[in-house]
């Protein structure tokens, strides 16, 4: 390992994470009852201008009123831009009222380390007036431009409170001027050959790659057809592949969906287990390394077979 390493973000289950328009409040009750790890409730890109003030004020009584955390949810708020004028009243009127209440802003449409700087300044100052005390609120990035791309180790490193990233694949797409009007999907007549080598793979990984480095969770974003739960799936399967440990759900349908490629499977649980138990018996014998099932394992396999445990648990936890 390098002597330069980076604390790791706080820990939090983020397997599924439900989108829910701020402009209607008869779906929060439902997403707090719902399945999902994490629920975010959106001033942005599912609101329509004349619904901004609305919704702002929707989702501070939503957070009051509506007992997330008692319910296994962490909440978050995803805020307009910091291109518009709506940004900064969401961020003072959100944090002031119901801050308490919060868990994570998500800031969408990231460019620049300096926009989380920008957010992270407000909040803190909202945070200590309010004298909030040990409660600090989160920061979450959307990474959904060609300039957040390009910029992703700096955004990754922006602030101590951030920790994670999302791939916003949609307005990527259009920044990039991509051939495609799906949103997660690929598109048959330009996509490679294969489930990995799609378009959007080495943004993926680049931005998986930051998140790794820097301690932060990594999150894909949504895919746009709820009535093909198959798609979803086999974006969800690509995407964990490399490293990612939640997806967004648009629709309450994909919820299971996610978590259920999200958690590990009670055999690679199992099998993570038994790869502890072999090293620490090779370690006792004065070996590094073991054979399992006819296969080599080292101390990279338990750093591997931790991971894989540590999801389990989280999980079980959150079960209970």
């Amino acid at each position: 390992m390098s002597f330069t390493q980076y604390e790791q973000a706080r820990p939090r289950l983020q397997r599924s994470e439900l989108a829910v328009p701020g402009s209607n409040p008869s779906m929060f009750e439902k997403a707090a009852n719902s399945e999902a790890d994490y629920v975010f409730l959106d001033c942005e890109d599912a609101v329509a201008p004349p619904d901004k003030e609305q919704a702002r004020k929707n989702i501070i009584e939503a957070l009051n009123d509506i007992d997330w955390r008692g319910k296994g949810k962490t909440v978050s708020v995803r805020i307009n831009g910091l291109d518009t004028h709506y940004m900064y009243r969401d961020v003072v009127d959100i944090v002031e009222q119901a801050g308490r209440n919060l868990d994570t802003i998500l800031i969408p449409k990231v460019g620049t380390a300096a926009d989380v700087y920008a957010v992270d300044m407000l909040v803190t100052q909202i945070e200590d007036a309010m004298g909030f005390g040990d409660h600090r609120i989160g920061l979450e990035c959307l990474i959904e431009t060609a300039l957040g791309g390009a910029n992703v180790m700096e955004i990754a490193q922006a602030s101590p409170r951030l920790e994670a990233l999302h791939f916003g694949v949609a307005d990527y797409a259009a920044s990039m001027r991509a051939r495609t009007t799906n949103i997660g999907g690929l598109n048959p007549d330009y996509a490679c050959a294969g489930a990995i080598n799609d378009q959007w793979h080495a943004a993926l990984v680049n931005m998986c790659t930051a998140c790794r480095a820097y301690g932060l969770r990594a999150i894909d974003g949504p895919f746009g057809d709820f009535n093909d739960p198959d798609g979803y799936v086999e974006a969800a399967k690509r995407v964990a592949a490399l490293g990612y440990e939640g997806k967004w759900a648009i629709h309450p349908s994909q919820i299971p969906l996610a978590n259920e490629v999200m958690s590990p499977p009670e055999a690679e649980v199992t099998r993570a287990r038994r790869i502890l138990e072999a090293l620490e018996e090779a370690r006792k014998a004065g070996r590094g390394a073991a054979s399992l099932d006819g296969k080599m394992i080292d101390i990279a396999s338990e750093r591997m077979a931790r991971n894989v445990i540590a999801q389990a648990e989280a999980i079980a936890a959150k079960s209970k």
